[in-house]
């Protein structure tokens, strides 16, 4: 069985678990509640048969005795009424969808999408407030939860970006803030609460008593206190009134497109990728697995070829490639010596930062196809200006205001890992199979920095065996999954409808795609 598909079957058989969220006994605990689970109100509200790209299930998997699975809220993209929309749910079989640090990092990150591609955001408010015992990662800082109703604020003064809140379940003190800063909040009887206290503080603070109905409940915030908009009798008609609403906002649907298939099944992609993470392998069989089945048009294939880049398309639409040609690459003159792939060296730094500068200039979208070991080093690599030439390679990524997407394949090493669009340079997308490594070095480079000739010395064999495997560990890309190092694991199947989506949802705003969001010029 190839490497891949070992490592695909592992990660399936992960998401399929932590799609559970908090197991069968508090989904029935919610079901008899009256309520729908997290999960299941996304699909209700979403367009059936339509994408679902769920950004940051891994994150916390592996954190907090697992008791945290998917750090209890449900985050990514889908269509409502054709139309792009990031979700947030709540997933109250999770510690009663309580906030633990890695939660208030997954709500910016999905608030960052919406704020970058200008598209509607669906809040499904679900929680018991901060998990009190981790407040100290929650509450305070520059990324602590006030930085969730900053960005609320953002969008609703300067961005125009369509907040829509549903309260189904609790929230509670500071949460409150998250509906009260949308556009409209909904309330489904019966079962929604809000409140800056419940009852039991209220009683505590101030010696009232009061039933949390009276004190927060649909009908008291629809008709008495006016803070929400719309009141539903439950969670399926509360969700068909979010879709009504949305499709009543302007937006003009994407034209059809025609297309022709990839070239190769991308199906081929499972052994297409070796059994060694080391060896090399066709990396255009890869692209014709990936691309509509027109060749690519490539830039320059007879200068610097460790570098690929050209002009593709996805399920029509147009993408400027880059990726990294695994392999070792034979010299043009007889004395010259072979290159690496992988590796990058001045002349394909040049060579990819004036594409990537003409790409900015016709407003083509970036794709990089990551499998990088980094800059070359050496003498020659020196006095050929490798600094200056990595520096323009990453200058023209950083500042190209046109959507980047980023596939981590294999490698994602060292300063190659940052130039290819590392997620520290603001990607619109960072997606990963499951062989993605990422790291500053790899495992066995890192023994030989720290230990050089002495890693064969047998005094050593045990901190060096426990070096090898802490690293390989770290290269994981689940590690990297669940510290929101990627927006999401993708299998090769679903790979190429997931970019096109994406590449969709980027597109949605003609502006500059820098930072986590550009703001309109004020005046």
């Amino acid at each position: 069985m190839s490497r891949l598909k070992t490592l695909n079957d592992e990660y399936q058989t992960l998401r399929g678990r932590l799609e559970q969220g908090g197991g069968a006994e508090r989904i029935k605990r919610q079901h008899d509640q009256g309520k729908l689970t997290a999960r299941e109100r996304v699909t209700a509200l979403l367009d059936q048969d339509g994408p679902w790209v769920e950004i940051g299930l891994l994150v916390a998997w592996d954190q907090y005795d697992g008791q945290a699975p998917a750090a209890g809220v449900v985050t990514g993209l889908g269509r409502v009424g054709g139309r792009p929309v990031v979700v947030v749910a709540n997933d109250a079989t999770v510690k009663a969808g309580s906030w633990w640090p890695e939660t208030i990092r997954k709500i910016l990150r999905a608030q960052e999408i919406a704020m970058r591609q200008r598209i509607p955001i669906i809040y499904l408010v679900d929680s018991a407030g901060v998990n009190l015992p981790y407040q100290g990662g929650v509450f305070p800082g520059q990324y602590g939860a006030a930085r969730i109703f900053y960005y609320n604020s953002i969008m609703r003064r300067y961005l125009k970006v369509p907040q829509i809140a549903a309260v189904m379940g609790p929230c509670i003190a500071g949460g409150a803030y998250l509906p009260a800063l949308s556009d409209v909040i909904f309330m489904v009887d019966g079962t929604s609460f809000m409140g800056l206290g419940g009852p039991n503080l209220v009683k505590g603070a101030t010696g009232q008593v009061v039933d949390a109905e009276t004190l927060g409940g649909a009908t008291t915030h629809t008709s008495v206190s006016a803070v929400a908009h719309y009141r539903a009798k439950d969670d399926n008609d509360c969700l068909a009134r979010i879709r009504e609403y949305v499709g009543r906002l302007p937006h003009a649907p994407p034209a059809r497109r025609t297309y022709p298939a990839p070239k190769r099944d991308p199906k081929a992609l499972y052994d297409l990728i070796p059994v060694d993470h080391r060896m090399s392998y066709d990396v255009r069989a890869l692209l014709e697995c990936l691309l509509d089945g027109r060749r690519l048009d490539e830039f320059q294939p007879d200068v610097a070829p460790e570098m690929i880049c050209g002009h593709g398309a996805i399920e029509g639409r147009q993408v400027a490639v880059i990726a990294n040609s695994r392999g070792v690459i034979k010299g043009k003159k007889t004395n010259e010596a072979p290159r690496i792939g992988g590796i990058i060296y001045t002349e394909s730094a040049e060579k990819v930062a004036y594409f990537i500068e003409n790409a900015d200039r016709e407003r083509v979208p970036l794709l990089f196809i990551q499998d990088v070991s980094g800059f070359m080093v050496g003498t020659e690599a020196e006095h050929t200006g490798i600094i200056r030439a990595g520096a323009r390679f990453v200058e023209a990524m950083a500042t190209a205001t046109v959507a980047k997407l980023v596939l981590t394949v294999n490698h994602a090493s060292g300063a190659g890992y940052y130039a290819m669009a590392g997620q520290g340079f603001d990607p619109d997308f960072i997606v990963s199979w499951p062989t993605g490594r990422m790291g500053v070095m790899e495992g066995e480079s890192a023994i030989q920095a720290v230990y050089g000739a002495d890693a064969a010395k047998p005094d050593n064999a045990a901190a060096v065996d426990a070096m090898r495997a802490d690293y390989e560990h770290q290269l994981d890309a689940k590690f990297a999954g669940a510290r929101g190092f990627v927006d999401a694991i993708l299998t090769p199947d679903e790979t190429r409808d997931t970019l096109a989506f994406l590449l969709e949802v980027s597109t949605e705003f003609t502006g500059p795609h820098l930072g986590a969001f550009a703001l309109p010029g004020l005046s």
